[in-house]
């Protein structure tokens, strides 16, 4: 089973924490749309005749697209592919795009799921963030996607400056009270050459706190957890049986395939990514060629990844497969670079499989960093 992304590269404003690719100007909107399904057909044997099983529009804002060109790329993506007969089909929206009319159109599309970028219901983090919706707005949408969509998920960020912990659970209980099965939250992080981190240097904007992010994470995981929420992955928490499936499988290793400018794609061993420019995307794709660059992954950076992935997830990291898939020298070596983190009680094994504590979830990127395989004697 696979999964095809397609990034969908336009906003309405740009947010200041955001370091993903985008425009604001929609005037290549009509062109971008033939120039991905001419990806999808270009590139419809890439994935070996696999079953996708979850469709991802992504971006940027997906939601800016009309109903018609979404299902113009879900039909293209069903011409060339085989598809299974319920597959996740997930929207990003914002909030600020979900009319009544807008919602009640995607209801009667293909898409069975919305992922909505709430962040916050405070309009001082919004003002901060420059988000282009309201609270108002943020609420009055989500009490319309409930009543036509079974399969919701909420975006929010912690480690705001200045949201309080009081604020923060208050942001949490906001969603619980909609009903919805999905959350996925991330801290507020400070990416490079955004205008956060410009806005951050000249003193406007306080620096993010990372004891207050750990704070507020450690709030969500309690209060999401005595709601029945798995937290299945380190920013991922849904209700039994409404798991991003495609989020999942990005976790699990399983092949993707990335369409649309920057989109990245993986097939277990090669990983490939689009170019970063809307015009050269649609330049190359309109003369019959992929703006992408390829990259063969050593067997190092294949464990390197897993390890990356798995500590990330409820299902952890499994000795048993890194001897099978990887080796012996690579067992040893991970056994003996985790002994310190099973002291310091933020790694566990057992049935020989390794998972972050409920101490180590907020620092499993850092330690997964620490168990990676650097040099290959």
């Amino acid at each position: 089973m696979s999964g095809i992304y397609i990034h969908i590269p336009f906003c309405k404003q740009a947010c200041f924490y955001c370091d993903f690719h985008f425009s604001t100007s929609l005037k290549k909107k009509d062109q971008m749309i033939p120039a991905l399904i001419s990806e999808i057909e270009i590139r419809k044997d890439e994935l070996q005749n696999d079953i996708i099983e979850t469709i991802y529009f992504g971006g940027g804002t997906p939601s800016v697209l009309s109903t018609n060109e979404i299902q113009l790329l879900i039909n293209a993506v069903y011409e060339n592919h085989i598809v299974v007969e319920n597959p996740e089909i997930t929207l990003e929206a914002n909030p600020d795009d979900l009319s009544e009319e807008k919602i009640i159109a995607l209801s009667k599309s293909p898409i069975n799921r919305l992922s909505i970028g709430v962040q916050s219901f405070f309009e001082k983090d919004l003002k901060l963030m420059n988000r282009a919706h309201n609270s108002d707005e943020a609420k009055n949408c989500l009490t319309l996607a409930i009543s036509h969509f079974d399969n919701i998920s909420v975006d929010l960020i912690y480690g705001i400056p200045d949201c309080t912990n009081e604020e923060w659970k208050e942001n949490i209980q906001n969603v619980l009270d909609f009903g919805v099965s999905h959350i996925s939250s991330y801290a507020l992080t400070v990416e490079e050459k955004t205008p956060l981190e410009s806005l951050i240097k000249k003193g406007i904007i306080k620096n993010v706190d990372d004891e207050k992010a750990q704070e507020q994470f450690n709030i969500l995981i309690e209060v999401l957890e005595k709601n029945d929420f798995v937290h299945y992955e380190t920013s991922n928490f849904g209700k039994e049986g409404f798991f991003s499936r495609n989020n999942s499988s990005y976790w699990l290793g399983k092949s993707y395939l990335g369409i649309g400018p920057s989109a990245h794609s993986f097939d277990g061993n090669q990983r490939s990514w689009n170019v970063r420019n809307n015009t050269k995307y649609i330049k190359k794709i309109q003369e019959n060629k992929l703006p992408i660059e390829r990259e063969t992954l050593s067997i190092k950076d294949r464990y390197n990844e897993y390890i990356m992935t798995g500590l990330r997830t409820i299902w952890g990291v499994s000795l048993e497969k890194i001897n099978n898939d990887f080796g012996t020298k690579f067992v040893d070596y991970i056994e003996n670079q985790s002994k310190k983190y099973i002291e310091q009680d933020l790694l566990y094994l057992e049935n020989q499989i390794l998972k972050t504590t409920q101490k180590g979830k907020f620092l499993s990127d850092g330690i997964a960093s620490d168990l990676f395989m650097l040099n290959l004697n």
